[in-house]
């Protein structure tokens, strides 16, 4: 007869026994739950829908989150581990910087002057190009494009031209002119901080191919395009062109180049942002609200749920086997053989944005090179097809507001030879200057 101890010593082992096939079936399952999340948000990211619903890919990103916590595979706790903060605070604070030039009716402006100025239709586009890549370079490109793209559009229609061209350019130059700095668009600003990367060293080494993106913009949608800029069949009329406040442009210029001179200093980017931002918002004659409510709250909210999608995955047995396998193999994009043909690829599957944060998540060991490369490629990638950047998308929104559509077709005809063209030079640029080998 066994005696209680003995029976409750060997209930006891074989609880031992059982509990780490208990814990490695709880943690396989929800790494399993982790990983059909992740697949699922960046095949979401890639649609920009779920057929059936008006739902977009901040919301898409938001409702993944909400899986991870409400399954377990997440805590509400955990949630600040995987956000980069200083990414997001460099973020708003730019955008409160171009909603200040929102405000002022500078982009308005801008605008107005090129679509009604006296000039042939491709000085036109060339103006369009021009003003654009370079306002993104410096500016939140989405933001550019958000407010030029419709009096762009009225502008070519009362021309008797067709607006088409004009916004392809608008989205390929602000794409292009966005490469040149590590604030131009959203993916820069989170490799630059991802990678501490210095601002002025990085103009230097992105700004030329950039410059050569943009002038191929221009003679790729000129010569395609052709036709249809030289059917103009009347002169600009008379508009009222809306006028600037004067002020309130000066005032954003002031805040520009004082943030370009303190990303000089070893100040911290995202610090330097924040104080140039509040700057802003201290004023007796603009509310606060009307500048905050040019900030785009979806694409933060975008960017903060992809951070804590992705950066649960690569917590996940499934990422590091991946990663594991990848480095054996020798396929991390550490050659420009590798990377130009993933930015290419990963941008237009499922954005620059998502990419650019998926890659960072899981090779977060990148070089400096592969970072500099990551940037230039992948932004220059979005110009590719419609859904390859953000800002194409605006362009084509705020187009069909004004009853003007610009589709899938329209913009991969110059898409598609620009962005090889101009990816081509700079695969070769960094080649030749080192920044990464072949």
């Amino acid at each position: 007869m066994v005696s209680p101890s003995l029976r409750t010593a060997r209930s006891q082992a074989r609880t031992v026994r059982a509990r780490p096939r208990c814990v490695r079936f709880l943690g396989t399952t929800l790494d399993s739950i982790v990983t059909v999340v992740f697949v699922l948000t960046y095949l979401g990211m890639a649609a920009g829908r779920v057929p059936g619903l008006r739902i977009t890919r901040a919301a898409i990103a938001l409702l993944a989150v909400t899986v991870l916590l409400v399954s377990g595979a997440g805590e509400v706790a955990n949630l600040g581990h995987y956000l980069d903060a200083p990414t997001l605070l460099l973020l708003f604070a730019l955008m409160i910087l171009s909603g200040q030039f929102t405000h002022a009716r500078f982009y308005d402006w801008c605008a107005a002057r090129i679509a009604y100025c006296a000039a042939a239709s491709h000085v036109l586009l060339a103006l369009v190009v021009v003003v654009s890549g370079l306002l993104s370079a410096v500016l939140s490109n989405d933001i550019v494009v958000f407010a030029m793209a419709p009096i762009l559009c009225l502008g070519a229609r009362e021309r008797g031209l067709d607006p088409r061209p004009f916004l392809i350019a608008l989205a390929g130059a602000s794409n292009a002119g966005s490469a040149a700095t590590l604030i131009g668009n959203p993916q820069n600003i989170l490799i630059g901080q991802v990678g501490h990367l210095d601002f002025w060293a990085f103009f230097v080494v992105c700004a030329p191919p950039a410059l050569v993106a943009m002038v191929t913009v221009y003679a790729v949608v000129a010569w395609i395009w052709r036709a249809e800029l030289n059917a103009e069949r009347g002169a600009a009329t008379e508009h009222a062109t809306p006028s600037p406040d004067t002020w309130q442009t000066g005032k954003g210029a002031l805040a520009a180049i004082a943030l370009l001179v303190l990303f000089a200093t070893p100040m911290p980017r995202e610090v330097v942002g924040l104080m140039i931002a509040a700057a802003l918002l201290v004023s007796r004659r603009v509310a606060s609200r009307d500048i905050l409510n040019a900030v785009d709250w979806h694409l933060l909210l975008l960017f903060a749920c992809l951070f804590v999608v992705t950066g649960r995955f690569a917590e996940s047995e499934a990422a590091t086997a991946m990663v594991t396998w990848l480095e054996r193999a020798d396929l991390l994009p550490e050659s420009l053989a590798l990377m130009a043909p993933l930015a290419l690829v990963v941008s237009n599957a499922i954005g620059n944005v998502p990419a650019v944060i998926l890659i960072l998540k899981l090779w977060p060991a990148a070089p400096e090179g592969a970072l500099y490369a990551l940037a230039l490629l992948s932004t220059l990638a979005g110009n590719l097809l419609l859904l390859g950047s953000l800002a194409n998308i605006i362009v084509a929104e705020r187009a069909a507001s004004v009853g003007v559509r610009l589709g899938f077709l329209d913009h991969a005809r110059c898409g598609i030879p620009m962005t090889l063209i101009s990816m081509a030079i700079a695969v070769v640029w960094l080649g030749l200057t080192g920044i990464l080998s072949w």
